[in-house]
């Protein structure tokens, strides 16, 4: 079977045209892409301590791919979790459709806002744990053993209707402009009480509308721009300015950033020949969040470098896990009630030459059939509380809430 790469289509077409359980898209600000079937998958059992065997892995599938027949630049696409202990979700689709950004200007009220379905709310961990895991952050941090970690909770809603992800990810698309829309078929599993008797499976997405870009490559540029400080937005233009001005100020999160943009720089810094690092943040947002942003760029020594390498010497970056990486991530482990999966790893793709793009998988929900597990987290450093990273997590989960058709009031 042979594979095709198809560009004359239009963007709204690649949207109407996902479908659960067997597609791969990715919207961002400058192109959109759908991936559809399965062609060959990536082996990726388990490869910490082995990152090179995962890139020799996408290297021998890609070279088969295209000896075997595929039309144009084969490419993989899918999601890394963010521990390396656990299996990716690689593959080479049988199909590829790229078409230019979305029109979302014009598509302002056409999705409606259907009822939302009736759904059972279970914060794991609660909100009282979750203070409480802050402070354990906070103790280390104060013990000099950390400058920063990242702490997360997740929200399990579960329904009496099968969640309509297409939906879903329209939604999520509409509301997204600036950012990187995602939806992600992971792999099957089986339902842990009906799959002992009848070895039923279920449909599991990732599915989420994230900010941040972890790292393009085309040629020998490269981009990253990670953000680190946050504010949640006011419906109120003077108080959502006050915000925006207050962060920007703000000492506690310059530093956050900062941390984050030293981590980064000096991952790309052994692949590039120049690399440019602004000095000053800038302010970005979306529609429930203000983010510092920095946009590094620069130019790689070799065009063999390629995109996922990149993505992987920069995974995780402190903006999910903390710093010194090693020990934030301990103290994940220790520290966090819930296991994140692919919460805080990373969406995207990278062809033959090397080229794609990978975007950090926040903002973000994994969706299987009746239920979804919505995930949320904040950077813990010196300064922080705990009631203040319990605000910020709750208006990270604003994006998901809002396209799920619930609002904040079901965190209390």
């Amino acid at each position: 079977m042979k594979t095709k790469t198809i560009q004359h289509v239009t963007a709204e077409q690649l949207l109407a045209e996902y479908k659960e359980g067997t597609s791969f898209f990715l919207a961002s600000p400058h192109r959109t892409l759908l991936a559809q079937g399965i062609f060959a998958t990536v082996p990726t059992d388990g490869y910490e301590h082995k990152r090179m065997q995962i890139l020799d892995h996408v290297k021998k599938v890609l070279q088969d791919a295209k000896q075997q027949g595929i039309n144009g630049n084969p490419i993989v696409v899918g999601a890394i979790p963010f521990d390396h202990m656990y299996p990716a979700q690689l593959i080479v689709p049988s199909e590829v459709k790229w078409s230019g950004p979305l029109p979302f200007g014009q598509w302002n009220g056409q999705i409606g806002q259907n009822a939302a379905n009736e759904y059972e709310v279970k914060p794991v961990p609660s909100p009282q744990e979750y203070e409480n895991a802050v402070e354990q952050g906070l103790s280390r941090i104060k013990a000099g053993d950390l400058r920063k970690v990242v702490l997360s909770r997740s929200l399990h809603l579960a329904s009496s209707e099968k969640i309509d992800v297409p939906h879903l990810l329209r939604k999520l698309a509409v509301h997204n402009p600036n950012g990187y829309t995602f939806a992600a078929a992971l792999p099957d599993r089986l339902d842990r009480e009906a799959g002992k008797a009848s070895g039923t499976k279920k449909n599991r997405t990732l599915l989420g509308a994230s900010p941040e870009l972890l790292v393009s490559k085309s040629g020998l540029r490269v981009i990253a721009n990670p953000l680190a400080g946050s504010a949640p937005r006011s419906e109120d233009p003077e108080e959502d300015q006050r915000r925006a001005n207050a962060l920007f100020s703000s000492a506690k999160d310059r530093h956050e950033h900062a941390v984050v943009i030293e981590a980064v720089a000096n991952a790309l810094r052994p692949f590039c020949k120049t690399l440019s690092v602004p000095e000053e943040p800038s302010l970005i947002h979306t529609e429930t969040m203000w983010h510092l942003s920095t946009v590094i760029s620069g130019e790689l020594s070799s065009p063999s470098i390629t995109s996922l390498e990149l993505a992987l010497a920069l995974h995780p970056t402190p903006a999910v896990c903390g710093t010194p990486t090693p020990l934030a991530k301990k103290a994940i482990q220790e520290i966090e009630s819930f296991e994140r999966g692919f919460f805080t790893g990373m969406v995207g793709w990278c062809d033959d030459e090397g080229d794609g793009e990978w975007i950090v998988a926040i903002r973000c929900a994994e969706v299987e059939d009746y239920s979804l597990r919505l995930f949320a987290g904040a950077g813990v450093v010196e300064g922080s509380t705990p009631e203040g990273e319990l605000a910020e997590t709750s208006a990270k989960f604003r994006t998901m809430l809002q396209a799920i058709g619930l609002n904040n009031d079901i965190l209390k």
